[in-house]
């Protein structure tokens, strides 16, 4: 049994860069057990990725840097095609839960410091005027603790 079989994903986001495999091998091995809808996000954005990658049968691909607003919407949409679940917010794995929106637009901007005000726009879609920036500094502190195995 895999660790794919074990936990049962409703959707994968593989990313074709990993540091001990690549990505179209992980994916390559996904199909032979499960149809689990997958994304693939990369940096690789040539035609030729992408069409082994949908050929490798990913569901979608999605080239960095992206927003977080069009994963989430390709989220969507795939689910609804795949008939599973619609629902976006909070992902769960294991035992982590992360914001999804604020660690997927932390994952879509890599190397960058960005401020409270610009996560606030681009993860909360909130005009900082009425927003209290504190907001991001609590679901940052309660990312941080849950990636590094702290409750």
């Amino acid at each position: 049994m895999t660790k794919l079989d074990a936990c049962a994903p409703d959707l994968v986001l593989l990313d074709l860069m990993l540091p001990k495999k690549a990505g179209l091998e992980v994916l390559r091995h996904a199909r032979i057990t499960s149809d689990v809808p997958t994304i693939l996000l990369t940096a690789l954005g040539d035609e030729k990725d992408r069409v082994a990658g949908l050929e490798m049968g990913a569901d979608d691909y999605v080239v960095k840097p992206f927003s977080p607003r069009e994963v989430a919407a390709r989220v969507k949409s795939v689910l609804r095609r795949s008939g599973g679940p619609t629902r976006l917010g909070t992902a769960i794995f294991s035992n982590i839960r992360v914001d999804f929106d604020l660690l997927c637009f932390l994952l879509g901007n890599p190397n960058r410091v960005l401020s409270r005000d610009e996560l606030l726009q681009s993860v909360w879609d909130s005009s900082t005027e009425w927003q209290d920036p504190a907001t991001v500094t609590v679901h940052v502190r309660r990312l941080r603790q849950k990636l590094e195995g702290r409750r």
